[in-house]
């Protein structure tokens, strides 16, 4: 992506706030590799206060009453993308407001968008919790209305920054809930698959159409339901998914567990991309495609950021 920009000709002050966008995918991808499954709890501070662990009903009915947060909920229902800004309003709500403990609000947020990232979401939440940052964040009416160009006022967000720390949870958020949320993995018949050839494991989190193109591969997208019962996402994400799946040429799809798969597929032939989800696939590993050099934990991303910088700018 970096070397796409720069090669359209654009200055390092023009493109450097996109870049920085972008790596900021890449930290919380580096945060999930080095931590494994810690990112689903409290990494770095104890969430305080909490009430629940639930979700705050008037969230998922689109109903707080904040009239641009209420539209983006159904827009997010509707076309599986919410703007970044609003999902730090969504997630301050749920987590800073209504109290409630920030991993069952993420996994809603999660099963409903189509660009959904385990890493950035969770860890997201965590930055805007201030489980994984050192304060947490708040956005007030003033803010949402300057950047989404609304007008509200007279909202139970409608104060100063001063006051967040001893908000009482408003009438409107005291009312949580549980959802059940379940993936609908697609009925296929099993392929027909060649026993002794080189194949490629594409999955949900990789569907990159120029991996090894126009090499003679066998090519499979697994889904694997055990993935889908801890991380679910909508019928629309596995359309999505399927849709995007249409541009790699002859791509098999096999809905099964990786043992499943590997009594098709002669284990020396299978080769997959390394991913966090990917701990427990057998065969020949391929590094993924990362923006710069940079590897190891990083406890911010400004710490992170700096030594990303230093290599890209040279």
């Amino acid at each position: 992506m970096y070397e796409f920009l720069t090669g359209l000709g654009q200055p390092w002050n023009v493109i450097e706030k996109l870049v920085q966008e972008l790596a900021w995918r890449e930290y919380w991808q580096l945060v999930w590799l080095n931590k494994g499954d810690a990112i689903n709890s409290d990494l770095k501070n104890v969430q305080q206060p909490i009430s629940n662990h639930l979700i705050p009903k008037n969230v998922v009915d689109a109903n707080t009453h904040i009239q641009v947060v209420d539209e983006a909920i159904k827009e997010l229902y509707d076309t599986g993308y919410m703007h970044n800004h609003m999902r730090m309003y969504v997630a301050s709500i749920c987590c800073n407001i209504a109290q409630s403990h920030w991993h069952q609000p993420s996994k809603w947020m999660y099963y409903h968008l189509l660009d959904g990232d385990i890493a950035s979401n969770q860890l997201s939440w965590q930055w805007v919790a201030g489980t994984f940052s050192n304060k947490k964040y708040y956005a007030n009416q003033e803010n949402i209305n300057k950047y989404f160009n609304s007008t509200q006022k007279n909202t139970f967000l409608d104060i100063s920054y001063e006051e967040f720390e001893n908000l009482e949870i408003p009438k409107t958020l005291l009312d949580t809930i549980l959802i059940a949320l379940h993936t609908k993995l697609p009925k296929v018949d099993k392929p027909n698959l060649f026993k002794n050839k080189k194949t490629l494991i594409y999955n949900y989190y990789n569907l990159d159409a120029e991996w090894h193109k126009h090499e003679d591969f066998q090519r499979v997208l697994l889904l694997e339901p055990s993935i889908f019962k801890a991380n679910p996402v909508s019928l629309k994400c596995i359309d999505f998914t399927l849709s995007l799946a249409k541009n790699i040429p002859d791509l098999k799809i096999f809905v099964g567990e990786f043992t499943q798969l590997a009594e098709e597929v002669s284990i020396k032939d299978i080769i997959y991309k390394e991913h966090p989800l990917n701990t427990h696939y057998i065969g020949i590993e391929e590094e993924r495609e990362w923006m710069t050099n940079v590897r190891g934990y990083f406890s911010s991303f400004h710490s992170f950021w700096k030594k990303c910088k230093k290599e890209l700018k040279n």
